[in-house]
């Protein structure tokens, strides 16, 4: 195989269906050639947050014209491909079998092989897409469905320093949306409002904040929120003024946790140091830029993905694709795979001490 790879990626995890067609050239450069997200805002809106049944249903009626359309973009066929990415976990298991499944029966049709993708690798390796991005750095994934720090020292090579003990940031700001009412998805919404809003209006807490070490914590906060709302009728005023409160505890909190793990991270590297941030919390531009200041006040560089590519897209599974087909991290052909709702990347640390959750389904983080 030559040291150009180009790769069809598949994307299912949770309300998007997404394809990608993507090239990794021999020296690291990225070309996406095409990439479609299809949204089920629409779908889920009227239940004020997602529907995995739902999500599954849409998924499959619509993944295979969203394929055909973005080869169709891209100018190639399945036969001109090196091999089929999907995400194959952790997410929403109906959605990830939709797409999995599709791409391993693309995958069988063309002979070539299938590779299941770790969404939060995707996330992970997100930044690359864009702009030269080597290892080590410091990873900030926070999301709908995941908070957490990781150490990143290359392709594959993962260390949680800190996760939420419960809820993610991004689920956190999608409830308080849920309660106010305010539209569907809810951190965009709550970001929307909280730009009117006075952020030191409600006193809002700051769970974990002054604890040791790198863990973190929103559903205390979450809690203190819905209170407010119980209390009293808000009215516009007052709404945009909670949602100011509430991303202004959220951006401390991160922040905050931030700081502390890029001291860490320094301690431990020499040479210049990057904070990478990825998921869809990350185009929050109120906690991008709270960020951004930490890293110019620790010497180090900010790096996210553009915000397109923020929220869960198929480009950045194809391109934890071709970095492991390019660094011969494949292996077999991929279609005995079984999916997997979840997959912490820091699986050894998950197993041995899962920040919560765990059960026959394995760690959830």
């Amino acid at each position: 195989m030559s040291d150009t790879v180009t790769l069809l990626g598949i994307e299912t995890s949770c309300d998007e269906t997404a394809a990608a067609v993507l090239r990794r050239r021999a020296d690291g450069r990225v070309d996406i050639l095409a990439e479609t997200v299809h949204s089920q805002i629409e779908e889920h809106a009227p239940y004020g947050g997602v529907v995995p049944e739902i999500a599954a249903r849409a998924h499959a009626d619509i993944a295979d014209a969203v394929i055909e359309r973005t080869l169709g973009e891209s100018g190639l066929r399945l036969a001109d491909l090196d091999a089929v990415a999907a995400t194959s976990g952790p997410g929403l298991i109906g959605g990830v079998m939709v797409g999995m499944m599709t791409g391993k029966a693309l995958a069988l049709a063309a002979g070539k092989p299938f590779l299941p993708i770790n969404h939060l690798e995707g996330h992970a390796l997100s930044p690359r897409l864009a702009e030269d991005c080597p290892f080590p750095y410091l990873l900030l994934l926070v999301s709908g469905g995941h908070c957490q720090f990781l150490e990143v020292t290359g392709l594959g090579a993962y260390r949680r320093l800190g996760s939420t003990i419960d809820d993610a940031a991004g689920e956190a700001f999608d409830k308080l949306a849920k309660t106010l009412g305010i539209g569907f998805p809810g951190g965009p919404a709550v970001e929307r409002l909280a730009r009117d809003g006075d952020p030191r209006k409600f006193a809002l807490p700051r769970p974990l904040l002054n604890r040791p070490g790198l863990d973190l914590s929103f559903a205390g906060l979450k809690t203190a929120a819905a209170r407010v709302v119980e209390q009293a009728p808000l009215d516009d005023q007052g709404r945009a003024d909670l949602c100011a409160s509430f991303q202004a505890a959220v951006t401390e909190c991160l922040a905050v946790k931030t700081e502390r793990a890029l001291q860490d991270f320094t301690s431990r590297h020499d040479g210049a140091v990057r904070l990478v941030v990825a998921g869809g919390v990350a185009a929050n531009q109120t906690i991008r830029a709270a960020l951004d200041e930490v890293a110019r006040s620790a010497g180090a560089t900010l790096i996210a993905p553009p915000l397109r590519h923020c929220t869960d897209n198929a480009a950045m599974i194809a391109l934890a694709g071709a970095e492991r087909l390019a660094a011969g991290l494949v292996t077999g052909s991929g279609l005995d795979f079984a999916a997997r709702p979840r997959w912490p990347l820091d699986e050894a640390s998950a197993q041995a001490d899962p920040a919560y959750g765990g059960g026959k389904k394995g760690a959830k983080a």
